[in-house]
């Protein structure tokens, strides 16, 4: 395909993933998806392989190919619709609820539309389906295999009703399950504006080369690394059930135009929910590549292709079934980016650490859920300080704003602004985090997962670490993993963490 036809067929795909995105924000009904944006979008080509995505969450879009197989060898029909959540089959944790829908053309079927949407509440042992200390996937809530919630056009209600049964709040789940198939039938409907306007052939013809031309430019840029091999290691601050440091290591080389990223040595899967299914982990080393190689490359399963990982099973980033993984999408994730980034920083400059977690907090009652990741400060680089106040690596989603929290919620926001002084001091300082203050005007559950509460995120080529987080409830410190009441007129505190400086202070 020619280059000029080639990025007009990009810029069209991509238009399509973007409306899809679009259209489900604009249709949701809980604050998570309408105002954060947690959510992804992307297409698939009829084998399973990711050709284009939207601009959303990393953590997403990189295990989508795991749902896709897991629906492909269910035998999807046209008109289908899709639901998944299982973590081993397809899923991340099960608040994000993943939905695929075949595509075709006017000579059959040509590829997959995906949405992934975190819920806010599937069910399980607290409100929110993000419990600290959860020890095994069922307490996490409802686990969902792939299941026809559409057959061949027509709405399959006991699945839908199943669904909504295992949720604290049923309408705010229909309406966002609403929202993704709004989203699915958009995508259905541009697909088909587009072959009218230029033919089922070259659509055919631009998926394949843009597989090709992913892989070619980031086969490029690995060769333009140096040859050799290079180790990270990240400690987590315990899993909600044990105290005890958690290591990930990592070893990467390099060799010509292809890289392998190799876990050997990391630690088994633990008894709380850090554990992460192999897919997240192949999204956090897809999202450091991405980083690292040039992230004008389109993300498709081709720009991937030259990156082999070695996750050995068992271990705490290739978790097997029953083990929890709730907070293995979220935190651990954002630990094996930073394991990564400092192994990558054997073959060039990269930025110091970012907060490295999301600080999730949930607060619920069988009446509401509340479920939000908070924003932090992002590690400076050779040439720039660090955003202040930013999701970092793995997440990409907004804040809920106050006013919207405080209309949807039995809450008041008491404070919110950036913790000045957090970021890390270097040639580059890091970017500092925030402080987020809420008063609960009910009784209610909540639970809180962070990391970094012990260590503030490092600074690199001698750059200071950034600040650590801190959690209290009425002024008294929790641990970086938390579950319990809260009373009416309690206040929880979340100060997230600030990144790390880039290169020595100036002297004085």
């Amino acid at each position: 395909m020619d280059p000029v036809t080639l990025q007009v067929m990009a810029s069209a795909l991509r238009g399509i993933a973007e409306e899809m995105d679009a259209a489900l924000v604009r249709s949701a009904y809980s604050p998570n998806i309408k105002e954060r944006r947690d959510r992804s979008t992307a297409l698939f080509d009829s084998d399973g392989r990711m050709v284009i995505q939207s601009t959303s969450i990393p953590v997403h879009l990189g295990a989508m190919p795991e749902a896709v197989a897991a629906v492909i060898e269910r035998d999807p029909r046209p008109g289908d619709r899709w639901l998944l959540n299982d973590p081993y089959r397809g899923g991340t944790h099960l608040p994000d609820l993943t939905m695929v829908s075949p595509l075709a053309l006017s000579d059959g079927r040509v590829g997959f539309a995906v949405t992934r949407a975190h819920h806010a509440d599937v069910g399980g042992m607290s409100p929110g389906s993000m419990p600290a200390g959860s020890r095994e996937l069922v307490q996490e809530g409802l686990v969902v295999p792939p299941t026809r919630l559409v057959d061949a056009g027509t709405p399959v209600v006991s699945a839908h009703e199943l669904v909504l049964a295992n949720s604290r709040t049923p309408r705010e789940r229909e309406g966002d399950l609403r929202a993704q198939l709004a989203a699915h039938a958009l995508a259905e409907a541009r697909l088909a504006e587009l072959e009218a306007r230029v033919g089922a052939p070259t659509v055919r013809a631009a998926l394949q080369a843009l597989l090709e031309y992913g892989e070619r430019r980031t086969r490029a840029a690995i060769d333009a690394l140096p040859d050799g091999t290079h180790s990270g290691r990240a400690v987590l601050e315990g899993d909600g059930v044990t105290t005890d440091g958690i290591t990930i290591r990592v070893e990467i080389t390099i060799s010509g135009d292809r890289m392998s990223v190799d876990f050997a040595g990391t630690d088994a899967a633990g008894p709380g929910n850090l554990n992460c299914p192999v897919a997240v982990t192949r999204s956090a080393v897809y999202f450091v590549v991405r980083c690292v190689t040039d992230p004008d490359i389109p993300a498709s399963a081709g720009a991937f292709a030259p990156v082999r990982i070695v996750a050995p099973e068992g271990s705490l980033v290739a978790a097997r079934p029953p083990h929890a993984v709730a907070g293995g999408n979220v935190e651990t994730s954002s630990r094996i980016v930073d394991a990564v980034f400092d192994a990558m920083a054997g073959f060039l400059d990269v930025p110091a650490h970012g907060q490295g977690t999301m600080n999730n907090l949930t607060i619920g009652s069988p009446e509401f859920t509340y479920y939000e990741t908070i924003a932090g400060g992002q590690g400076a680089s050779p040439g720039a300080e660090g955003p202040s106040a930013v999701h970092v690596a793995m997440s990409n989603t907004l804040n809920t704003p106050v006013e919207a929290l405080e209309a949807a919620y039995p809450l008041r926001m008491e404070a919110y602004e950036i913790r000045r002084g957090t970021g890390g001091a270097g040639r580059h300082r890091g970017g500092d985090g925030v402080r987020r203050r809420i008063r609960t005007l009910v009784e209610a559950e909540a639970s809180i997962i962070s990391e970094r509460r012990a260590e503030g995120p490092a600074g690199r080529a001698g750059g200071r670490p950034g600040a650590p987080g801190r959690n209290t409830l009425n002024g008294e410190e929790l641990g970086s993993k938390w579950r319990g009441r809260l009373r009416a007129g309690d206040v929880i505190e979340i100060e997230t963490p600030g990144g790390g400086g880039y290169g020595a202070p100036d002297a004085g």
